[in-house]
């Protein structure tokens, strides 16, 4: 993703634009990939040297300014290519490089157009090469009052049972347990000094070196420097410390736990790192029944073991010890089941990393760096080592070179004390003492991005205190099940860092609403490119190929932060026009995403509906209750001024909400919250009909929707009969314009009561049939090829009902008929609908779900396929 800013001389783009064919390579090559600088300069000598046309008019040319340029027509501009690359070049893809050069949407190119978008070009592409940082907004800090200002020496992630919950530990032996959203749960204190407990005044009185998660077992272990165990029960929501190993002949300062989540029955593993640079090995035998053999028959009362005595009980536990590995104490302990090897580091000179294979039957690897080593990872799948310590370098080291890093990353000012590999973006976390953090490129080994932690513990001039492990790194194999994060502990206070999830950044990500994502407020068909545009309330446009799935371009921050709430196609359907809440509109070229003009408001109230007709004039409504013309074809200034020449004030009592054209009849309709459908003819611009429908309690509810049956309204036996649709209220009702009676049938088309209708379609080819979506997520699709067509004849009935589903969990805000001929012969229509929960689907007229846009698995809509129908109806990837 980028910013863009004044890279065309006569334009100025303030938006972020996210092309994918830049991230993605399956999105094909760009034009400007073809050419050279040998085609650049054939190039201008064919666009700068005098046409047969021009000579022609040579007088006329003279009298014209000399800063203006005349344009190449697309025919002329194929010529000039073939030319210049080759003949066999595919019209496909000159008709794609002339429509992305032509911005202004003219059907002319000039030099200095083709100049500015092959700048354009390359800039994207340059940016588009270095990777962005993987952090997707500002850090979320909460403050953990239950550690009476004690340091938090780590945070781990609770998976069992779910959600997803949060066990932080103090360096005073207090347990809080979090939610996901970082709210205390629970908090209790870690069990002292039997001999304290007669007195009333057991506490523990030491001081926490590390935790782990026993993922399989449920449960939490906690190493002290009282040269103990603690083993805390989380397997509910009343935590609750269970069992109390002590007698360790020193103090374990590093914790590991491995488990083989393929095997269960495989004893699992505990390693524990201690003082003397030993690690101990902890096999549980029977680890389903339990960790150690109950010493008390009191429930959830702490049982005690005696750590020698465990060691000779072969029944229950294998114990195994390797000595003298490091000569410091160790700093961590990693393992890799892949190769059999435990990692642990040390700030030894002499051992700083070592890997051990668990059988001791190779030589180690060991790696000596200056000063020691205070953390470190390792990516088993990169083969890639990263450490940190106090020499403040970040080093990438091979897995199986021990002499020389792969690089050395300068940058932070004091020692580093955690670092961690996040595999899905290829980046490296760092983690200085004085609250920096700093996200590094794998490949380039460039820092991306710093931040500088604003902890409010942090003192002008006092470095901060940390516990020994400052990160949690949470990324989930699957997308579904949380959304990548990290933690960062300093002294009591924890900050929460939300995490992209692929290298393209918000292109990768999910449209649902059910991951963080933005609801959706409008969306549309585009049927010359063949794609999906979806509006979206953080002011966000998307384009998806309906073909495959895949998006195209992403325009972020379209209106700032005002919500988007309305969007149209032009003429050429290579126009987009988007309407905000605030009643700023602007015109975008879908093919590059840049922004072409700014309309002037007429006020800053909401744009509720646009339309543009057969000329590029352009028509808004909203609450400033008038119809204001824009005149998009003649722009060629970035500010188009508005027209107030139709007559539509005072018309409208109400805030109107839906506009719709019918070009064969060339009349406009609109109607209001106080249920008035108004239809106005295009050439006087003035009204010529008011529509007025009346519920049983004589109250006129808000019209939501418009329609116009184009296909009727061609023909001239049906034009006379009921063409135009208004939803109100739930209620569809079917209007005549030419006709001597106007209402021509109304039924209600949910099937709950009290629901409205905020989008109706049809097939405009033969308009037999009619599609609906409700507030409540549901899709009804109709049989209209008889429904009002008989002239004298009311229809009170509902037309046959030929399917109906549930598509979403909250409302549908569009619903389409997809009209696409290679899929019409294989498959049949398609049914496109977007709701408000942020989903946007392709459905069948069966109610099949083809996908859910946004998925990472892409589709082939024109390959023979069955398509699924989830349990529940609704739009769900499966």
């Amino acid at each position: 993703m980028k910013k863009v800013t004044k890279l065309n001389p006569w334009i100025t783009y303030e938006t972020e634009v996210q092309h994918s064919r830049f991230c993605d390579p399956a999105c094909g090559p760009s034009p400007a990939e073809k050419l050279t600088p040998q085609h650049l300069k054939l190039l201008r000598d064919a666009f700068t040297r005098p046409r047969p046309a021009a000579q022609k008019h040579d007088r006329i040319r003279k009298s014209r300014r000399a800063d203006v340029e005349d344009g190449v027509r697309f025919e002329e501009f194929q010529q000039v290519l073939r030319t210049v690359i080759g003949p066999d070049i595919e019209d496909t893809w000159v008709d794609r490089f002339f429509c992305e050069v032509d911005i202004s949407c003219s059907g002319q190119v000039t030099w200095k157009q083709l100049c500015s978008y092959l700048l354009l070009e390359f800039t994207e592409r340059e940016r588009a090469s270095v990777p962005t940082a993987a952090l997707l907004q500002q850090p979320h800090v909460q403050h953990c009052s239950h550690n009476k200002r004690e340091t938090t020496v780590r945070v781990v992630a609770v998976s069992y049972p779910p959600p997803l919950r949060y066990l932080s530990i103090s360096k005073g032996g207090q347990v809080t347990m979090w939610n996901s959203s970082l709210h205390i749960l629970r908090s209790i204190g870690l069990a002292g000094d039997m001999t304290e407990e007669v007195a009333h005044t057991r506490r523990f009185r030491g001081w926490v070196t590390d935790v782990v998660y026993m993922g399989s077992v449920h449960r939490v272990a906690v190493a002290t420097d009282s040269r103990d165990l603690h083993f805390i029960n989380v397997s509910t929501a009343n935590i609750f410390e269970e069992i109390h190993v002590y007698g360790f002949r020193s103090v374990p300062t590093a914790l590991c736990y491995w488990n083989d989540a393929q095997c269960p029955d495989r004893p699992p593993l505990l390693m524990l790192g201690d003082e003397k640079g030993g690690v101990h090995l902890m096999w549980f035998l029977y680890s389903s029944k339990g960790l150690f053999v109950k010493t008390s028959k009191k429930q959830n009362s702490c049982q005690r073991h005696f750590f020698p005595d465990l060691c000779e009980n072969t029944n229950i536990i294998s114990h195994r010890y390797i000595p003298n590995i490091h000569l410091e104490p160790i700093t961590k302990v990693m393992f890799d089941p892949g190769s059999n090897v435990i990692m642990t580091s040390s700030q030894s000179d002499c051992s700083s990393v070592v890997f051990l294979n668990l059988t001791l039957k190779r030589e180690p690897y060991v790696w000596r760096i200056n000063q020691g080593v205070k953390c470190f990872d390792y990516s088993a799948s990169l083969q890639l080592m990263v450490t940190g310590g106090s020499d403040r370098a970040v080093r990438f080291w091979s897995r199986f070179v021990t002499t020389r890093p792969v690089s050395t990353l300068l940058g932070h000012c004091s020692t580093v004390l955690d670092v961690a590999i996040y595999q899905p973006m290829e980046q490296i976390f760092s983690y200085s003492r004085d609250a920096e953090l700093r996200i590094w490129d794998i490949s380039s080994h460039h820092c991306l991005k710093t931040i500088h932690l604003q902890f409010p513990c942090l003192q002008l001039g006092r470095i901060p205190e940390h516990g020994n492990f400052p990160f949690l790194l949470v990324a989930p194999r699957r997308p579904a099940e949380t959304q990548p994060h990290l933690l960062v502990a300093c002294k009591d206070y924890l900050a929460l860092l939300k995490l992209a999830r692929t290298r393209g950044g918000r292109g990768g990500e999910w449209l649902t609403d059910e991951d963080g994502g933005p609801g959706l407020s409008c969306a549309l068909y585009n049927p010359t490119l063949r794609q999906v545009v979806t509006g979206h309330m953080d002011s966000s446009v998307s384009l998806w190929e309906v073909e495959t799935g895949r998006r195209r371009l992403q325009i972020v921050n379209a209106h700032g932060e005002e919500e988007l709430l309305c969007m149209t196609l032009d003429s050429t359907h290579r126009r987009l026009i988007t309407g905000a809440g605030n009643g700023t509109i602007k015109v975008w070229n879908l093919l590059n995403g840049l922004n072409l003009h700014k309309l002037e408001p007429v006020s800053n109230s909401d744009v509720s509906k646009l339309i543009c007709l057969k000329d590029n004039k352009l028509l808004a409504v909203g609450r400033s209750r008038r119809i204001v013309q824009y005149d998009i074809a003649a722009a060629k200034d970035m500010y188009v001024n508005a027209d107030l020449s139709w007559k539509s004030t005072a018309v409208h009592q109400s805030d109107v909400l839906a506009v719709c054209e019918c070009s064969a009849l060339g009349v406009v309709a609109t109607a209001d919250q106080d249920g008035e459908v108004i239809v106005w003819r295009v050439d006087t611009q003035g009204p010529l009909l008011h529509l007025h429908t009346q519920t049983q309690a004589g109250v006129s509810p808000p019209v939501d929707n418009l329609l116009f049956l184009q296909h009727r309204a061609q023909n001239r036996k049906q034009r006379n009969r009921g063409v135009l649709v208004s939803s109100s209220a739930g209620s569809l009702c079917f209007w005549s314009i030419c006709g001597a009676g106007h209402t021509y049938g109304q039924f209600y088309a949910p099937e709950q009561p009290r629901t409205r209708v905020l989008s109706v379609s049809s097939d405009q080819a033969k308009n037999t049939i009619l599609v609906s979506g409700d507030t409540t997520g549901w899709l009804q699709i109709w049989d209209i090829t008889d429904y009002a067509v008989n002239e004298g004849e009311l229809f009170s009935q509902q037309p046959p009902l030929l399917q109906r589903w549930r598509a979403h969990k909250q409302g549908v805000v569009k619903v389409e008929v997809l009209e696409v001929e290679e899929a019409e012969k294989m498959n049949g229509s398609f049914i496109f609908s977007a709701s408000a929960d942020g989903s946007a689907a392709l459905w069948t007229k069966d109610g099949d779900l083809v996908r859910s846009f946004g998925q990472e698995v892409m589709w082939n809509l024109m390959a023979s396929a069955k398509y699924q129908r989830s349990n529940d109806g609704s739009a769900e990837s499966h």
